[in-house]
């Protein structure tokens, strides 16, 4: 696939305490985000993970998929997850964000909302593979889904809508402070693919 364009960066800061997000709700154009979505449905191996619980499997409400550089496995609810091989679509689009971010990310998680029952719980990107003070960029193609915070001492809420074709950077000390999640809904929704880069370092 050819190197895309998108519209000039056109973000704004949210500051929080405890924490940064920089959004930009029109990264990629409406174009460029529409042949992302579809290339993404096709080629991605998406999968349903799920953990333990009880002592039963739980399979996870979304389908997932995790790409990166040799070595940068993850590790988070109880399993860890080897890198598949980058392909051009989303070594593209790290490309972009990369440059915004001022952050050269090795991997992505990738999540597949397939209507408003696909959900993600209450969860903070504090692995010990992320480091301190981590910079994670969050790209949205498909519906528009809620995405809200609440700071773990301070008793704070906040929530956005990441529109189709958007860019989240959450930075600073928000993941040490902040919870985030994706809830479910009632609402009929169409099917959304939320992207996040990271970077994974050596655990010592």
């Amino acid at each position: 696939m050819q190197l895309p364009f998108f519209d000039e960066p056109s973000g704004h800061v949210i500051p929080l305490q405890d924490g940064e997000l920089l959004y930009y709700p029109h990264f990629f154009n409406a174009e460029v985000a529409d042949s992302y979505f579809r290339l993404l449905m096709e080629k991605v191996d998406w999968k349903q993970e799920g953990m333990m619980m009880y002592g039963k499997p739980v399979l996870f409400p979304r389908l997932m998929a995790w790409y990166g550089d040799k070595g940068s496995s993850y590790a988070f609810s109880g399993k860890r997850y080897e890198p598949a091989e980058w392909i051009a679509e989303l070594s593209a689009i790290n490309r972009h964000v990369s440059s915004v971010a001022g952050v050269v990310f090795n991997s992505v998680l990738l999540n597949r909302y397939r209507n408003g029952n696909d959900s993600m719980g209450w969860h903070a990107d504090d692995e010990p593979e992320l480091g301190r003070n981590p910079v994670i960029a969050s790209v949205n193609f498909g519906a528009t889904r809620r995405f809200m915070f609440r700071h773990q001492q301070a008793g704070l809420k906040y929530e956005l809508n990441l529109a189709h074709g958007s860019l989240l950077i959450m930075k600073g000390s928000l993941q040490h402070y902040w919870q985030h999640q994706v809830p479910k809904t009632a609402k009929p929704l169409a099917e959304r693919i939320n992207l996040t880069f990271r970077v994974i370092k050596p655990v010592v």
